[in-house]
């Protein structure tokens, strides 16, 4: 699903609201997430997730075309880490097997 398309879902599933109005509720969730992550605060979303920002620090990596070793400076990545509910509905428990039903024996008495 692509940024429209969650609009355009918004604005079917809420007849109520003006499609430009959706837009504009999508368009300032986004801006204040992304604010937030440029101040390197963390926006969590409970039982969906949590955005953060990760500091990965300066390195020397390697040119795969010629083999050169090339500098890579240190930055910020954005990091996404799963809430428990997303978690559970991508990847449902299994039932537990039923037990087989039938009689148990008796414990013979020496």
């Amino acid at each position: 699903m692509i940024k429209s398309e969650l609009i355009e879902k918004l604005a079917a599933t809420n007849p109520h609201l003006m499609h430009r109005d959706v837009e504009k509720i999508v368009n300032v969730i986004f801006e204040e997430i992304t604010g937030a992550l440029t101040k390197g605060d963390r926006v969590e979303l409970r039982g969906f997730g949590a955005f953060s920002v990760k500091h990965r620090p300066a390195r020397v990596g390697r040119n795969p075309r010629t083999g050169d070793q090339v500098s890579v400076p240190e930055k910020f990545v954005p990091y996404f880490k799963t809430g428990k509910e997303l978690r559970i509905r991508l990847n449902p428990p299994e039932a537990p097997a039923e037990k087989p039903k039938g009689r148990k024996k008796a414990a013979k008495a020496s």
